[in-house]
C-alpha cells in the first residue's frame, strides 16, 4: 500500500503551479490548488485530512508566502485545535523571480506551519551544484536544504522555468514519497 500524499498550493502567475506538478510527479500526489481568494473546497480538506504526508507550496512574495497561502494557512487551526494533522510527514517548496528572493523564509514559514500542527518534516536531501561547472539547469542549483526552491525570472513564462529547478521539484516529491513509504511501515 503506497502513501498518501496531497501537494496543496497557492500559486499567483503559475510558475508555482508547474513546480507543484513536477513535485506531484515525482511523490506520485494529488496536487490541490488554493483558490484566488486563498480557500480550499471541502473536498480538499478530507483530502489532507486523509493524507500521510502533505507537501505546502507557495510563491515567495515580499519575504514571505503569498497571503492567499497565509488565509489557508490560518485556516488550517482548526485542523491544529484537534490535533488532526499530528505526526503527518510535511515538506515544502517555493519560487520567486529573484535569485534569493528571501525564499529561505518562506521555507520556514512553511515548516513552522508543519511544526505548529505536530508534524515530522522532510529535508531536500540534495547536494547544491556548487562546483565551478555547475549551471543553472543542474538540479540544486539554488543549494536548498530545508525543501525545494526554484527562481524564475519576473519576465518569464511558466514555459520557460528552468528545468533544474523542476528536476530538483520532482526529486524533492520522491524523497517526500520514499520517507512516507517509510514512516508507513514503522
Amino acid at each position: 500500500m503506497s502513501a498518501k500524499i496531497v501537494v496543496v498550493y497557492h500559486s499567483g502567475y503559475g510558475h508555482t503551479q508547474r513546480m507543484a506538478q513536477a513535485v506531484a510527479d515525482g511523490a506520485g500526489a494529488r496536487a490541490i490548488a488554493i483558490d484566488a481568494d486563498g480557500n480550499l473546497p471541502e473536498p480538499a480538506w478530507k483530502l489532507l485530512d486523509a493524507a500521510d504526508a502533505i507537501i505546502l507550496g507557495a510563491p515567495t512574495y515580499m519575504a514571505g508566502p503569498s497571503w492567499q497561502f497565509k488565509r489557508f494557512a490560518d485556516a488550517t487551526s482548526k485542523k491544529w485545535f484537534v490535533q488532526a494533522w499530528k505526526d503527518k510527514l510535511f515538506g515544502g517548496f517555493t519560487n520567486s523571480a529573484g535569485m534569493n528572493g528571501d525564499k529561505q523564509v518562506t521555507l520556514q514559514y512553511l515548516q513552522s506551519l508543519a511544526s505548529q500542527h505536530g508534524g515530522l518534516w522532510v529535508s531536500l536531501g540534495q547536494l547544491p551544484a556548487s562546483h565551478k561547472e555547475a549551471g543553472r539547469n543542474d538540479p540544486n542549483y539554488l543549494g536548498a536544504y530545508a525543501g525545494a526552491m526554484a527562481q524564475t525570472p519576473s519576465d518569464a513564462s511558466v514555459e520557460e522555468m528552468l528545468q533544474g529547478d523542476l528536476d530538483t521539484a520532482r526529486a524533492y516529491g520522491e524523497r517526500v514519497a520514499a520517507a512516507a513509504a517509510r514512516w508507513q511501515q514503522g
